[in-house]
């Protein structure tokens, strides 16, 4: 059953009565409230953190709530913006005979926002149900008409209600008490404006309210985006006779971000820019030998030239590094770097600070591995040592990149890192700029991963890299639309520097299509590292890296004559992201749906927005139906619950696909063929007749 909505902007304040409020009490505390109120949402860990939301998005509230007996309470959600308005959603019953009650506002407003859930006697709705049923049935008909007309008389000199409320108000209880008037009386019943003031303004009877939660609101761009990542240095590096390379600069660099932008995206994300210490340092494919033209790590941070202050002189000035920044900023691109806090043996802070690393028995420091991964180029910092002087030599790092520009930082392996000192820093950097986000790279156990999330990272890298089947798919994006929404905003990664999956190692250019496809529509975050639109595949044995991974070389690319040769993915990318754009319901993460298929491999879900809370004032759906193996062509019905984006059972519709541009009708069974080589997703938008 669809659910009904109340769009934030027109909703309005409850209606007050003379009936003391009842606040739950504190968490502890004996008393249930005289209506219980339970499960209520958006929370997180019962309110210790404020659950997370973007500008623009649409937060369901949720609660389980009932009294004792039979007669009828309502809901409400009770919202403060940041700003101090207070406005009124309502809560509509969910699935009978659960007492669950839910309802959807779009927070628009960048801040914190508070909310408690207020549960009531509902008066009017009790009479009402009882009134139609004796009534109908000549049972106890005037005194049902009698307390109906002392209902609404007793409402209608509410001083709260518009004038013009109460005068409409105080002719239907008129109507109800006289006897005479036969069938105006009983119309009385189903008269849609007095349905529409008892659920505007109720008629409220005992309550209850909930204690009180917070939302942080983000800026759009902290839950909405498509990221690019690329090294600046492999952008316009050439390699000369000798076998010495000159490596690529800010300036240089620059040069391909109109492409970036073209291609839609939003944020440019750049690898590590400081120097790269001499010490230790990989040669190709992480060998341990480096050859004097090997540029090294860019995550071996620091050398001689300095540290995560210092900027790899090969790169460019700070100077070249902020008009790289204005550049981006004039095509709509937002720079996002690299936050690492590790260093490499030849960091400044190896001999200014040795106590900020792990000193072994033999007196040498620890470098990082992760076994049977080894890092001899990095050290790791040790957080036990020293945590004040190391807290405030990363803040300052942190709000130094800030002053020039920066807005965005990825970190690299938080969860090597302590939870406590994320919460601390992201805490303090928020509280004088709330506009500035931290994206957590960390691909480890479910608990670390929603952690960070929890105490403050506003994105994370996820699993999608490695669900492929539409089994493993529906699982995980149900988990992220509904489990861990309040908290935890996935960026969609399709590949990184140091991942190349096995499918899209074997599943040729139709599975970097269906991955593309399926991270752009499925989550408001996906990212895409440079390579990915010209199917690189190839990986080095026995791993999932690239072979002649980036990470320890320059890598010319030809973006153009593979274009020219229709070998790269950009057009169809663009198409991603232009649609996105164009489309409210894909700007949004818990409104996925989930609809089911006669094949095994043939992934289908909505994602839906109502014309009362779309920012375009239009109701807006998307339907994907992906064909998740790259090697096959399907052919099946799929089965949709068409209520699920507002469309009555066994009514037709309009579908246009976004990508061929074909228009058919379809209805809740519909025959679909996906050939994975040529067409293996539908992107359909439901046309309004």
């Amino acid at each position: 059953m669809a659910k009904k909505t109340a769009d934030l902007q027109s909703a309005q304040k409850a209606q007050p009565t003379t009936t003391p409020e009842r606040s739950l009490p504190s968490p502890g505390t004996a008393s249930i409230g005289r209506i219980p109120i339970l499960g209520v949402s958006p929370e997180v860990e019962g309110g210790r953190w404020p659950a997370k939301a973007f500008a623009g998005e649409i937060v369901p509230f949720r609660a389980t709530a009932f009294r004792e007996g039979h007669d009828l309470i309502g809901v409400r959600a009770l919202l403060t913006s940041p700003a101090g308005a207070e406005t009124t959603v309502v809560l509509d019953p969910g699935a009978p005979g659960t007492d669950s009650w839910e309802g959807e506002a779009r927070l628009d407003e960048v801040g914190p926002w508070t909310y408690r859930i207020l549960a009531f006697a509902d008066e009017f709705a009790t009479w009402h149900h009882n009134a139609e049923i004796k009534i109908d049935a000549g049972i106890d008909v005037e005194l049902m008409y009698t307390m109906g007309a002392q209902l609404l008389q007793a409402a209608s000199t509410e001083s709260t209600r518009p004038a013009k409320e109460r005068t409409y108000l105080g002719r239907l209880a008129k109507s109800l008490s006289s006897v005479k008037k036969g069938a105006e009386r009983r119309a009385v019943l189903d008269d849609p404006e007095l349905a529409r003031i008892a659920r505007e303004r109720p008629f409220m009877g005992l309550r209850s309210t909930s204690a009180q939660r917070t939302i942080r609101v983000e800026r759009t761009r902290a839950g909405f985006a498509s990221w690019y990542e690329f090294f600046p240095r492999s952008e316009g590096a050439r390699k000369l006779e000798d076998g010495s390379w000159v490596s690529g600069t800010f300036s240089t660099a620059a040069k391909r971000l109109p492409a970036v932008a073209a291609m839609g995206f939003d944020v440019v994300y750049l690898p590590p820019i400081h120097p790269i210490g001499q010490a230790f340092r990989k040669g190709p494919n992480n060998s341990l030998e480096a050859g004097p033209n090997d540029p090294g790590s860019p995550w071996a941070i620091g050398s001689a030239d300095g540290g995560h202050d210092a900027i790899h002189p090969d790169l460019g000035t700070v100077e070249d590094f902020e008009s790289f920044l204005r550049s981006a900023a004039d095509l709509g691109l937002e720079v996002a770097i690299d936050l690492a806090l590790q260093a490499s043996p030849d960091h400044p802070w190896v001999t200014e600070h040795p106590e900020w690393f792990t000193t072994l028995p033999d007196g040498s420091i620890a470098y990082a591995e992760n076994p049977p991964k080894k890092y001899q180029d990095i050290y790791p910092i040790n957080f036990d040592n020293d945590p004040e002087g190391i807290r405030a030599e990363v803040l300052r790092i942190v709000r130094y990149w800030m002053s020039l520009g920066v807005r965005t930082f990825r970190v690299d392996n938080p969860h090597t890192k302590p939870v406590e000192f994320w919460e601390w820093l992201i805490g303090e950097v928020n509280s004088t700029d709330p506009d500035v986000v931290f994206l957590a790279e960390a691909f480890t156990r479910p608990a670390m991963m929603r952690a960070l999330a929890k105490v403050g990272f506003q994105q994370g890298y996820s699993y999608f890299t490695w669900r492929n089947t539409r089994e493993e798919l529906e699982e995980f994006f149900t988990s992220i639309s509904t489990e861990t929404a309040d908290y935890y905003r996935p960026n969609l990664f399709v590949n990184t520097p140091d991942i190349l999956t096995e499918y899209l190692q074997f599943g040729g250019p139709a599975a970097f299509t269906i991955r593309a496809a399926l991270a752009a529509t499925a989550g408001g975050l996906w990212g895409v590292y440079s390579g990915f639109e010209l199917f690189e595949n190839v990986a080095r044995p026995g791993s999932e890296e690239n072979i002649d991974n980036e990470k320890y070389e320059y890598k010319v690319r030809d973006y153009a004559a593979a274009e020219a040769a229709g070998a790269s993915l950009g057009l169809f990318i663009g198409t991603l992201n232009r649609v996105r754009r164009e489309h409210p319901a894909l700007g949004q993460l818990r409104n996925l749906r989930i609809h089911s298929s006669e094949d095994e491999n043939i992934l289908v879900y909505s994602k839906h927005v109502s014309a009362e809370l779309s920012p375009t004032g239009a109701s807006d759906t998307i339907i994907v139906v992906a064909n998740v193996d790259p090697h096959s062509v399907r052919e099946t019905v799929v089965h949709l619950d068409s209520t699920a984006f507002g469309v009555p059972h066994g009514t037709p519709f309009r579908v246009h696909d976004l990508v061929s541009d074909a228009v058919w009708q379809w209805g809740e069974d519909n025959y679909v063929k996906l050939d994975a080589f040529t067409t293996p997703v539908h992107i359909l938008e439901v046309l309004e007749d």
